[in-house]
């Protein structure tokens, strides 16, 4: 077996999950029931495969020292796709990592794009808690992990999700599994939420839904964030947004939505409108501008996205990789994506 793939949830795990309310017949549920048929019909007028799926040139990036980075209110700091490194008063967050500079059990698979391989494990400071969404490779990644296992003091996860990291060396005792609408508070007053998701899970296509798929809502002293992991819209972001909110930041997904996965993924401007359901603030673009996972321009996840959000109201926070933004400042709204 390759390592990198990880293993499912088995004995004394695998009976825990079986107790949930959403695992059923050996597998996570999702709240609501799929709708493939009618938003396929919706969206098959994208291009099969343009020539611009992966940008001609490399993408610019900034430069930080994330270990000495200030954190007057809670800093952000984007690595490309999802990976984000936030930096507060209560602790140092990190998501998602993955900078193995590909997706996938082995190298080669998908590939990151240039520029966005400038930010390696050993640049991030100490870890006070890592929080991972889904089990998919683009979010959890093998090698970034054992790269970092040391360095992080707690790691937040979906359940069943602790069996991949304990098959990888971490101690159980450091790992918190939450089911949706369970929290945690860590010894710095960070507050951590798991909330649903409209996604799915899986390391091999055998095995899908052994684990569970979240998006969490972070509280840091006076301030609240919102990260939405991987999810195809739904009812979930108005009840995220009416229990939880209203969010100073919105950590939204936008991009490899395609018409072979129309439920998993928020589709072109479908970001904003999720953005108003949680009563958020301000809205930053994840999960695009590193991998090639769909058939769609590199960039146009964003060029949708900014008349949608101005449409709806909402502010949108585009930096480069790397760049650090500070909540209570003004969006960075330098236009860096602007070629094929």
């Amino acid at each position: 077996m390759v390592r990198s793939m990880g293993k499912d949830p088995y004995g004394d795990e695998l009976a825990r999950l079986d107790t949930l309310p959403n695992y059923k017949n050996g597998a996570f549920e999702n709240l609501a029931e799929r709708a493939d048929s009618t938003i396929k019909s919706k969206w098959l007028f994208l291009r099969s495969h343009p020539e611009t799926v992966r940008p001609s040139q490399a993408l610019p990036w900034v430069k930080t020292d994330l270990k000495t980075l200030p954190a007057p209110a809670p800093t952000v700091v984007w690595f490309g796709h999802s990976s984000l490194l936030i930096k507060t008063g209560q602790g140092n967050i990190l998501i998602d990592p993955i900078f193995s500079n590909h997706a996938g059990p082995v190298p080669g698979l998908i590939t990151a794009f240039k520029g966005t391989t400038n930010y390696h494990a050993a640049d991030m400071p100490p870890i006070d808690v890592l929080i991972i969404s889904h089990d998919h490779y683009d979010h959890l990644d093998y090698r970034t992990l054992v790269k970092l296992k040391d360095r992080i003091k707690m790691a937040v996860v979906p359940m069943g999700v602790g069996s991949d990291l304990v098959y990888w060396g971490f101690d159980r005792k450091k790992i918190i599994e939450l089911n949706w609408s369970q929290s945690t508070t860590l010894p710095g007053g960070l507050q951590i939420t798991a909330t649903p998701a409209q996604h799915r899970s899986n390391r091999s296509y055998s095995k899908e839904n052994k684990t569970l798929w979240a998006s969490y809502v972070i509280q840091a002293g006076q301030y609240r964030l919102f990260y939405s992991g991987d999810s195809g819209y739904g009812p979930h972001f108005k009840q995220i947004g009416k229990q939880y909110g209203p969010f100073d930041l919105a950590l939204l997904e936008c991009g490899q939505y395609s018409p072979n996965w129309p439920w998993t993924h928020l589709w072109l401007g479908q970001s904003a409108q999720a953005a108003v359901d949680l009563q958020a603030r301000m809205l930053q673009p994840i999960h695009w501008a590193k991998f090639e996972e769909a058939n769609h321009p590199w960039n146009e996840p964003i060029e949708k996205l900014l008349p949608a959000a101005e449409k709806a109201g909402i502010q949108v926070n585009v930096p480069r990789i790397g760049e650090p933004y500070t909540l209570g400042n003004p969006p960075m709204k330098t236009i860096w994506w602007d070629f094929d």
